[in-house]
């Protein structure tokens, strides 16, 4: 080998050298700081406290949670869930550009379930959180319908202006909050729910800030025998995961002249139990405008549902699925777009489940197509049974020989309304949610029963 080809080997053997030796230093410097990255879960350039709500001061020191929170905004349908935005002409009385489906025009069903309630008026399909507390303030149930303070608790940032008017006493707050008429306890909340509404101001641990829930889960425990539970002791962080969901993503009713917010747990949160409770206390929402009937309302029971499927027997969290973690550089945290998992379904499916994502969509739509129809053959034995009963009480039957039509009634529309207000079109526990609908179809069998022989009853569709 000549001298000068000794050379260039030389020159090239050092210049691979340095290009890999500036490549692994490249590499180090980069994990060095996406390890300081995660050593260090915020950075805190202003100030957050117990008493700061507004989320964009607490986006300065979380702005990668911040911009994941404020694209709760958008609006994108799935098949089954979800609203396309219907654009409007903002006004002084109204300043939205946008709403979204009135679902009692899509499904006049159900606006005859509920003749007689605020929702037979105005139903809308369900929005992003950062819609919940003006889409709320516009509705024509509040607007048209005198409603208590209560119905802000799970419509708006509560935590400051609760303990604002307990004195300090959170409980104290909450309680006079629900007795305030809607109209007035409304103009001292400006957010929808917010950071502080889930975090500790300090420490960032997730938190229980609602004494509805605190009562709820406490009196559920005690149904197992546990006493005095306290999820902000006692909870794992895991179900902390799903706890600060359930805060709103409920059953309740309003208890009482204080319209104090009560989550029905008091023996189980099976549909049943809650059932089996509202006819212990003799609760009713409201007697049914064309049968006379004292029925139910059943709100949004995700958490209720969610316990009963196999993602929470298989320790998964709300938070898992609607929050997936992500990665930011070197740091992870949770996607606080808080959306369907149909629309992210990378993080939220596949983190579990090894099977591409059409397979996984193809599966939740399978679950959803059935469970819509089988609530279509509920609802519509339960309008045959409205029908029904309707034409007797017309033709002069008495409450006795509707007795059996009522409870009926009542029956099957809390358990068709059960699954239909979850929002999970059947399949946060399809075995349980079609269990229900199976249940309601033999309580309006049983009511349609009970009618025969009374003058004005009798068959109403051929099929």
């Amino acid at each position: 080998m000549s001298e000068s080809t000794s050379s260039k080997n030389l020159f090239w053997t050092i210049l691979a050298t340095v290009a890999i030796t500036s490549a692994l230093a490249a590499l180090l410097v980069n994990v060095v700081e996406h390890k300081e990255e995660a050593k260090h879960a915020f950075f805190r350039v202003v100030e957050v406290t117990d008493e700061t709500d507004d989320p964009a001061v607490w986006g300065k020191n979380f702005p990668l949670h911040y911009d994941a929170y404020k694209r709760t905004v958008d609006m994108q349908r799935t098949r089954y869930g979800g609203s396309e935005a219907e654009k409007r002409n903002p006004t002084a009385a109204d300043p939205r550009d946008s709403v979204s489906t009135e679902k009692i025009e899509e499904d006049p069903r159900l606006k005859r379930m509920w003749l007689g309630y605020p929702f037979s008026v105005d139903f809308r399909e369900e929005r992003g959180h950062a819609y919940m507390l003006v889409d709320q303030r516009h509705t024509k149930r509040v607007l048209e319908f005198k409603q208590p303070g209560a119905c802000l608790n799970c419509h708006a940032s509560t935590y400051n202006f609760m303990k604002k008017l307990g004195g300090g006493d959170i409980t104290k707050g909450f309680e006079l909050m629900n007795k305030m008429p809607y109209a007035e306890a409304t103009k001292s909340v400006t957010h929808p729910v917010a950071c502080i509404d889930c975090h500790d101001s300090q420490t960032m641990a997730l938190r229980i800030t609602r004494p509805a829930f605190l009562e709820g889960i406490r009196n559920f425990k005690k149904s197992q025998g546990i006493e005095n539970y306290d999820p902000n002791t006692m909870a794992s962080a895991q179900e902390m995961r799903s706890y600060v969901c359930g805060q709103c993503h409920v059953e309740y009713y309003f208890k009482g002249d204080e319209k104090r917010l009560t989550f029905p747990w008091h023996k189980g949160l099976k549909a049943d139990e809650i059932y089996s409770y509202y006819e212990e206390v003799k609760h009713k929402d409201f007697v049914h405008k064309e049968t006379g009937a004292p029925v139910l309302k059943a709100q949004h029971p995700e958490f209720e549902i969610y316990n009963m499927g196999i993602h929470a027997a298989s320790g998964v969290a709300c938070a898992d699925c609607h929050m997936p973690y992500k990665r930011e550089g070197g740091t992870k945290i949770s996607d606080h777009q808080v959306r369907s998992p149909m629309l992210n379904v990378n993080r939220a499916c596949q983190g579990c489940h090894r099977f591409s994502e059409q397979e996984m969509k193809a599966r939740v739509e399978t679950i959803q197509t059935r469970f819509i129809e089988a609530r279509n053959v509920a609802m519509d034995a339960l309008m045959d049974l409205i029908e029904e009963t309707k034409r007797a009480r017309a033709a002069g039957a008495t409450d006795e020989q509707l007795k059996g039509a009522w409870a009926g009634q009542r029956k099957a529309q809390f358990f068709i309304d059960f699954v239909e207000a979850e929002n999970s079109v059947g399949f946060h526990a399809p075995g349980e949610e079609l269990r229900l609908l199976t249940q309601a179809l033999d309580a309006i069998r049983k009511g349609q029963i009970s009618l025969r022989g009374v003058a004005g009853a009798g068959k109403v569709r051929a099929d």
